[in-house]
């Protein structure tokens, strides 16, 4: 019952930054940790950034130094900005969050609906 809600895609030229939002909601005890995956046409998913409740992260070598992940704990937030955007950026990025459910304290592991980012001129 753990959902994730995303926003912020768009279209941008290189260079430009966009930010992207992912907000939580549903029974959630705790998230141990937050991320963001994209995907793009022909490529297997794979991870851009991930950011744990004490807030350590962990970024893909190909975003280092563009990208910044962070989060609202109490708001069970993540937010993911983006600079220097380059063609190669272009994918479908979605939001995963894993932790303990509210309801039984199970684990639980949610996905976003997924949102398009693409970078061109």
């Amino acid at each position: 019952q753990v959902q994730l809600v995303e926003s912020g895609g768009g279209l941008v030229q290189p260079g430009g930054s966009l930010r992207l939002s992912c907000a939580a909601s549903g029974s959630i005890f705790s998230i141990n940790a937050m991320g963001w995956y994209r995907q793009a046409p022909g490529k297997q998913r794979e991870l851009v950034a991930v950011i744990t409740s004490g807030r350590s992260t962990n970024y893909a070598d190909s975003v280092k130094g563009r990208f910044t992940i962070s989060r609202d704990n109490a708001k069970n937030t993540v937010l993911l900005q983006m600079n220097s955007l380059k063609p190669e950026d272009t994918a479908v990025y979605y939001c995963n969050a894993e932790g303990r459910s509210g309801t039984y304290h199970g684990t639980f592991n949610s996905w976003g609906q997924g949102t398009q980012v693409t970078v061109s001129s």
